[in-house]
């Protein structure tokens, strides 16, 4: 009975990996990512660095579908009602994890909802400022902050995001107050910077590398332990002063909940050889990227240990559920 039992079981689990393959076997249908920031985000210049390779190491045209809103709420919200067919993913950063924190009505569950594929690597974040801000580093702007006594103001991606997190992470630091701005992306955030109608914010250093070089905004350090080879220059902000000051963003491939283990496995070969590809690898490293592949079960770990240290980070910096 038991041998039966067995040959059943092996005779459906063959059975459906054969209708999965069948499935995928549809070279012509697109892999789409959606994508919860808008463009201009480091996850966005992240993905479309990669896209020609993943589009290649899937066997299938790939997609881009941006759809920011409510700090990227509304992108996840459409990541996790999609069929967990494989056809549809999501690139996503530190505020899937940072959500439950601090919106109250989620309309998901960021660990039951989501199927992690891997964490793909990390990226700098660091505090900028529009040139007319007369602060030269770190120290400086500081100062400017505790004088404005909470006058000055920040901007940031969306409420609930890593962006609006870090800069409210430095002024805790910096033991000053500044009133937050949030934005519907990153984009229209660092147009207002620009422009002048904030003062500062924190950014992924992929999305304002251009605008650093170009002198239309000024970097007043980065948030890692040492200083980034794509812009050596940065001073870190722990040696400016700001040891507590250690954070930086991460990037993640993630589908909806129940996907098929055969389609998990095939999409994180597929992440890992699109990522080894020397044009993406000097890509990520242009932009100041580590990359560094996990697993998909080190990847769920790794979401879950994230929750827990964000949500004590919120409680830190003193912010409150929206």
């Amino acid at each position: 009975m038991t041998t039966t039992l067995s040959r059943r079981r092996s005779l459906a689990i063959a059975l459906a990996s054969l209708g999965a393959g069948q499935a995928w076997a549809q070279a012509d249908r697109p892999v789409k990512f959606i994508l919860p920031n808008a463009s201009a985000s480091g996850v966005d210049t992240i993905t479309r660095s990669a896209q020609a390779a993943l589009a290649k190491a899937l066997g299938h045209p790939v997609i881009v579908d941006n759809q920011p809103g409510a700090g990227g709420v509304v992108g996840v919200s459409a990541l996790v009602r999609s069929a967990p067919d494989g056809y549809t993913l999501s690139v996503v950063s530190n505020n899937v994890v940072i959500y439950p924190s601090l919106i109250k009505q989620l309309p998901f569950d960021p660990i039951a909802d989501v199927t992690p594929i891997a964490i793909v690597g990390a990226t700098p974040i660091i505090v900028i400022v529009n040139p007319k801000v007369a602060a030269n580093n770190a120290r400086e702007l500081v100062a400017l902050l505790r004088a404005s006594h909470g006058q000055m103001n920040y901007g940031s991606s969306g409420n609930g995001t890593i962006l609006h997190l870090a800069a409210e992470m430095f002024v805790d630091e910096a033991g000053a107050s500044a009133r937050h701005i949030p934005y519907k992306g990153v984009g229209p955030m660092l147009t207002d910077l620009i422009g002048g109608q904030i003062d500062m914010a924190t950014a992924a250093l992929p999305s304002v590398l251009g605008h650093l070089k170009s002198g239309a905004l000024r970097a007043r350090g980065v948030g890692a332990a040492q200083r980034v080879a794509a812009a050596p220059e940065i001073p870190t902000l722990v040696e400016q002063g700001m040891p507590g000051y250690l954070v930086e963003g991460w990037f993640a491939v993630i589908g909806p909940k129940g996907m098929a283990a055969a389609d998990v496995k095939r999409i994180h070969e597929a992440v890992s050889t699109a990522f080894a590809n020397p044009e993406v690898k000097e890509a990520m490293a242009r932009q100041g990227n580590t990359i560094a592949i996990s697993s998909p079960e080190v990847a769920a770990k790794f979401f879950r240990s994230e929750t827990d240290k964000y949500a004590k980070l919120v409680k830190k910096a003193g912010l409150e559920l929206q």
